[in-house]
């Protein structure tokens, strides 16, 4: 299976070095796998996929897309030129611009729109609303076409920063399994960002414990599970049980 991001040694500080946001990070993503990255505030999430984006700039490090380097300490590629979409916490939704305005937003003009528009609401089962504004949609819905946006450019890499947390318990679980199902139908490869580590275990294929910009934890979600290699990996899985 081939690697479709490596993270090699990154550093990212603030505050003139003081605060040390990620202590020289590594790992790979295969393509096709969903990623979760999972930790409390503070521990470095944030900046690591803003450090992916592009966002922001490392202070050491490397980060390759595609065997490509989008960042090191000479090199940086800027965010639109990276191909990584990005579904945001509060959906990030233009108010004024119907959903169909909204989703081609992004899309190259070398495409027929009207035609991939199309294609990623049926995949998202909202064929029926493209006339309509965003603030016509239930939040369950608007999540979904925040999905969509960003799935019509077809991103190497897709990142979904906390997705679920303005979402009723009920809602949550249900559109978890629902946007998993659309991720692997279309074989994106996605980063999945949460502090629920039951939303990690529900969607991912590999999970990264972060704790104070160090990585805890890596690998397949399954032996993390069955095999946590430290007190605060386990706390972190009996919560879900508790």
């Amino acid at each position: 299976m081939n690697t479709i991001l490596t993270i090699q040694n990154v550093v990212k500080t603030f505050n003139k070095g003081k605060v040390i946001a990620l202590n020289g990070v590594s790992f790979d993503l295969k393509v096709g796998n969903i990623l979760a990255v999972v930790g409390e505030s503070g521990s470095g999430k944030t900046t690591l996929i803003r450090l992916i984006t592009g966002l922001a700039v490392l202070d050491e490090g490397v980060i390759r897309l595609q065997d490509k380097i989008v960042s090191s300490d000479s090199i940086f590629i800027a965010p639109e030129k990276r191909k990584v979409g990005m579904v945001f916490q509060d959906y990030a939704l233009f108010p004024h611009l119907t959903i169909f305005e909204n989703i081609s937003y992004g899309i190259s003009k070398k495409v027929n729109k009207k035609e991939r528009v199309a294609e990623v609401l049926k995949l998202i089962g909202l064929s029926d609303v493209e006339k309509r504004y965003p603030h016509e949609l239930s939040g369950g819905q608007q999540q979904r076409i925040a999905l969509a946006r960003s799935l019509a450019p077809s991103p190497e890499l897709l990142i979904l920063d906390e997705p679920f947390s303005n979402l009723d318990v009920l809602l949550r679980n249900q559109l978890r399994e629902d946007i998993a199902t659309i991720i692997k139908k279309t074989n994106t490869t996605a980063i999945f960002v949460t502090h629920d580590i039951k939303d990690a275990l529900a969607i991912s294929d590999d999970i990264l414990v972060l704790q104070n910009g160090n990585i805890i934890q890596s690998g397949k979600t399954k032996d993390v599970v069955e095999s946590p290699n430290s007190k605060y990996v386990k706390l972190l899985l009996d919560s879900v049980t508790a």
